[in-house]
């Protein structure tokens, strides 16, 4: 049993974060990158977006398309400091620590190895 699936068990009982899967467009570039270069990518979006207290844009800055983390962003609630909050336990109004960023990235690429691997 992974640390994550508390997490992910009510992850899924979400309507609205249960609604999102990778396209086929999403897929293939998570193949051609791979899971390094989509981790760097993560890392970079928490350190930019989501890491500073208080984040510019915050509740708008991660789109919902465009990008495999982007999405998993949003299906997994680390798309803003008020979902990090209500669902990571991460209090808003203070800089992320660079283990709380790793955290988010872990939980990121734990539902991107999920995708990939469902049937479609």
């Amino acid at each position: 049993m992974s640390d994550l699936d508390p997490l992910f068990s009510r992850l899924a009982r979400s309507t609205f974060r249960s609604r999102f899967r990778l396209g086929e467009k999403e897929r293939r570039y998570c193949w051609d990158k791979g899971p390094e270069t989509i981790d760097q990518h993560a890392a970079d979006f928490v350190e930019k977006r989501l890491a500073p207290a208080h984040p510019a844009n915050d509740g708008k800055q991660t789109p919902m398309r465009g990008h495999p983390v982007f999405i998993a962003q949003h299906a997994t609630a680390t798309c803003c400091r008020g979902c990090l909050a209500k669902w990571h336990h991460i209090p808003q109004g203070v800089q992320l620590t660079v283990e709380q960023q790793h955290y988010i990235v872990g939980v990121i690429h734990h539902w991107l190895v999920l995708q990939m691997n469902a049937q479609i």
